[in-house]
C-alpha cells in the first residue's frame, strides 16, 4: 500500500486505519469470518446482523448477476443469538482486539428485538451498534430507534433501506436518537430466470431475491448524498464499492467510512485491503495526502443543485490526438451526429448532435468532450 497517504479515519470516537468496513451479510457470517476480514486489511470490522431468533433463509440463496453484483435470499443470521453471545462473538472481538480495530455489531428489527439485544452488545465490549429497518411507518421508526437509545450508551448506526422512501427526511427523523447512518441495503425483491431450466436459481418462494453489488451503486450513492445532505452525522455508504475509485466516490458524496458485501463474497477477504490500496492509489495520482481532503467534495458543490440547462447549447469535440478510430461513438450516437469511417478520426457533425453525452461516457479513449458549440466550430 502506499506509505505517504494517510487513510485512516476518525469516526463514531474511534480510529478505523481505513476507510473500508465490512457490511453485514455472509462475508461475516461468523466470529472466524469477521476474523479473516481484519486479516485481510479492513479498517474495521463489522459481524453479521442477528435477531432474537435465528434466520430461516432458504435454500440456495446466491446467485452471481453479471460481473460483480448478487441476488440474494439471504436475512439476518441463521445462527443463533446464543451461539453468536457464547462463541463467535469472541471469536470476533478478539480479532479486533489483536488487529486494533473497532467492532461493530449489527442487529435488528423491532424495537423488542433491539431492547434486548442491545444491551448484552455493549456489555460483552462491542464498540458500535448497527441497526436495520425496514420500516414506510415513521412512529415504528422513532420507537425503533427510540428503544435502542434509552437501552445503551454506545454509538448507534442506523441503516437504511432504499425502499424507506425520503432518505433525507428520514435521517432528520432519526437524527436525535442515533450518531450516524448507513445506507443502503439490498434492492428488491428482483427476479432470475434460467430460460434452459425455467426456474429460478433461488430458492423462495417465488424465486425472488434481493440485489447487491456494482448494479446497486448509483443508488446507494444517491441514497448516501442525500442523507448527508440532510444531517451532520457521518455516513456509511454501502452498495457497490468494488474498486478504490469507488470509495473516492462515496466520500466525494459525504460518506465517512464504506462497507463491502458483495465484492467480499465474490473475490474473497483480501479484496478489503485490495480496495483500501487502490483508493491509497488514486489519492496519490491526484495530489491528496488523506481521506479528508475528498469528504464532501461533490456534497458542498452540489448541495443546493446545479442550473438546468434544457437548450442544446453543447456539442460533442473529438480531440484528434487521442482518437483511436475504434468507431464506438458512431454506433451509439443516436442522433446521427459522429462519423467514424473504418481507421479514420471521429468526426462531429455539430448541427445534428443533441448534446446528451454518451459518446463522451463510451469512448473507450477519452477522446469525446463535451464543449460549447461555438468553441468547437
Amino acid at each position: 500500500m502506499t506509505t505517504n497517504i494517510d487513510l485512516s479515519v476518525q469516526v463514531f470516537g474511534h480510529t478505523f486505519r481505513n476507510p473500508i468496513i465490512p457490511a453485514a451479510g455472509p462475508n461475516v457470517g461468523s466470529g472466524a469470518m469477521v476474523r479473516r476480514a481484519a486479516e485481510g486489511a479492513a479498517g474495521g470490522l463489522l459481524a453479521k446482523t442477528i435477531s432474537r431468533i435465528a434466520a430461516p433463509v432458504p435454500h440456495p440463496n446466491m446467485v452471481r448477476l453479471g460481473r460483480d453484483s448478487l441476488l440474494n435470499t439471504e436475512l439476518w443470521s441463521e445462527l443463533s443469538p446464543e451461539r453468536w453471545f457464547e462463541h463467535e462473538y469472541d471469536l470476533a472481538l478478539g480479532a479486533a482486539r489483536e488487529y486494533q480495530l473497532p467492532l461493530i455489531a449489527s442487529v435488528g428489527y423491532t424495537a423488542e428485538d433491539l431492547t434486548a439485544l442491545g444491551p448484552r452488545l455493549e456489555q460483552i465490549g462491542v464498540d458500535i451498534i448497527e441497526f436495520s429497518i425496514h420500516y414506510l411507518d415513521k412512529q415504528r421508526l422513532i420507537d425503533t430507534a427510540q428503544a435502542l437509545r434509552e437501552a445503551v450508551s454506545l454509538p448507534i448506526v442506523a441503516k437504511l433501506s432504499p425502499h424507506a422512501g425520503d432518505l433525507g427526511e428520514i435521517a432528520q427523523v432519526l437524527d436525535p436518537y442515533v450518531d450516524g447512518f448507513a445506507c443502503i441495503n439490498s434492492f428488491g425483491p428482483t427476479l432470475m430466470i434460467d430460460i434452459e431450466r425455467v426456474e429460478s436459481p433461488l430458492g423462495s418462494q417465488y424465486g425472488y431475491g434481493w440485489l447487491s453489488g456494482s448494479a446497486v451503486k448509483p443508488l446507494a450513492l444517491r441514497s448516501v448524498f442525500e442523507v448527508a445532505r440532510a444531517t451532520h452525522k457521518p455516513v456509511i455508504g454501502v452498495g457497490g464499492v468494488t474498486h478504490g475509485e469507488d470509495v473516492i466516490e462515496f466520500f466525494m458524496a459525504g460518506a465517512s467510512l464504506v462497507g463491502v458485501c458483495t465484492a467480499a463474497i465474490l473475490k474473497g477477504p483480501a479484496v478489503y485491503g485490495k480496495i483500501a490500496a487502490e483508493a491509497a492509489q488514486w489519492l496519490e495520482a491526484h495530489g491528496y495526502r488523506s481521506m479528508d481532503e475528498v469528504k464532501g467534495l461533490y456534497l458542498e458543490k452540489y448541495r443546493h443543485g446545479q442550473p438546468v440547462v434544457t437548450t442544446v447549447e453543447q456539442t460533442a469535440w473529438v480531440n484528434e490526438s487521442r482518437c483511436k478510430a475504434c468507431g464506438t461513438c458512431e454506433k451509439v450516437c443516436q442522433f446521427n451526429a459522429l462519423h467514424a469511417p473504418l481507421k479514420q478520426i471521429a468526426h462531429v457533425d455539430v448541427e445534428h448532435c443533441a448534446a446528451c453525452g454518451l459518446c463522451v461516457s463510451v469512448c473507450p479513449s477519452n477522446a469525446l468532450e463535451m464543449h460549447q458549440r461555438e468553441m468547437a466550430a
